[in-house]
């Protein structure tokens, strides 16, 4: 089977452990023929947004990567929003898929997917989306001008070539439903997942990494990961971590820090030798981590490493968001007007000996509906 990833609508950057990077690996890995159709941004060594040149290679996910251009006829920053790149049908036609997943609702190059499925109906084309009321549509101008006006009546024209809308969480379905006005018929929940490991494996990382940084059996080991500006609540974590007192617990900071808030972290970090900042992990490196840690934080905005951290077994801590929900049950805590941030390391430093209960608890839910294994063959069908 050959698949085509349309990747203009969003990003795809090499070396990631994205949903559009693991997704493409395990489809190289279950013996397709795999061609990623991209634009030219990735991200540089300061993680902000930068541009290849347009051309082809065969990316760190074992695929075919075909980098597009923006068109030209409009100034770049416009064409980044459009999302127009030329040459997109011509590709399809070249490639000849069997399945197509356009990555990311909204762009002008859904036109091509779609008009590609239509001379060729025996094509699957899927749609995932990641827009919801939190990332999308957030100003007046994105909103009525950019949603409503051009990337909604492109989706609406495209929707009758669409076999599914994958949607990553239930804030996204609530989104393409109530903002777009997708039937529910045609919406499916595919969330963002992770590498899930045998019990040998499993082992072997933790207890390989919890060695390398000097953690004894009995030590319980925070985490917090990403690119983490304010909105993600680092320093709240910290603030309520350092209130613990035990020389039996650790709070590892795996990630890059932006904006105003490295300052501030480095003054927890003095005064708590309990706090460890690692910088930025590769993908491989950072499931190390969580396999070795015991609790995954994630108080703020959104992040994909949460799916990460329930794959490696880790209880969670997270914010109590629409979304979160289907995957937290008896592996963790959900703070905001239920449980506080404070109640929630109180209680997992209390009831230590439940982590290990959570731990089976994420693993399971992991095991359900987070394997990429299972996301992947999903395309087959």
């Amino acid at each position: 089977m050959k698949i085509v990833h349309l990747c203009v609508s969003c990003f795809y950057i090499d070396g990631y452990a994205y949903q559009e990077n693991e997704l493409v690996a395990q489809n190289v890995l279950d013996g397709h023929e795999v061609v990623v159709i991209a634009s030219t941004e990735t991200y540089g060594e300061d993680r902000r947004i930068s541009y290849l040149e347009p051309g082809e290679y065969i990316g760190s996910d074992g695929a075919k990567v075909v980098r597009l251009p923006y068109r030209k006829f409009l100034p770049h920053a416009v064409m980044r929003k459009l999302r127009m790149h030329p040459g997109v049908y011509e590709l399809l036609e070249r490639e000849a898929p069997d399945v197509i997943l356009f990555h990311g609702l909204c762009g002008w190059e859904l036109l091509a997917a779609a008009s590609y499925k239509l001379s060729h109906p025996a094509v699957k084309l899927y749609v995932d989306s990641h827009e919801d009321f939190n990332n999308s549509a957030r100003t007046f101008i994105s909103k009525y001008f950019l949603h409503l006006s051009f990337y909604r009546p492109i989706i609406k024209r495209c929707l009758s070539s669409i076999d599914k809308v994958l949607c990553i969480s239930v804030d996204t379905i609530n989104f393409v439903r109530d903002f777009y006005g997708l039937p529910q018929a045609v919406i499916e929940f595919f969330p963002l997942g992770g590498k899930v490991y045998a019990d040998d494996e499993f082992s072997d990382r933790r207890l390989r990494v919890r060695e390398r940084y000097g953690i004894c059996s009995d030590e319980i080991v925070f985490i917090q990961s990403g690119k983490i500006d304010r909105t993600k609540k680092l320093l709240e974590s910290l603030s309520e971590f350092s209130a613990l007192e035990g020389p039996h617990l650790r709070f590892f900071i795996a990630g890059h820090l932006q904006g105003d808030i490295a300052d501030a972290v480095q003054d927890f970090i003095h005064k708590d030798s309990r706090i460890r900042f690692l910088g930025w992990k590769s993908p491989d490196e950072l499931r190390d981590l969580l396999c070795a840690s015991d609790v995954y934080v994630q108080p703020g905005t959104q992040s994909a490493t949460m799916q990460m951290s329930l794959c490696c077994r880790c209880a969670v801590i997270l914010d109590d968001v629409p979304s979160h929900k289907p995957f937290v049950s008896d592996n963790g805590w959900l703070v905001g007007s239920g449980i506080s941030l404070k109640e929630a390391f109180q209680i997992a430093v209390k009831n230590s000996k439940d982590l290990s209960l959570m731990a089976q608890g994420s693993a399971d839910i992991a095991a359900h509906h987070l394997d990429y294994k299972s996301l992947a063959a999903r395309l087959y069908r």
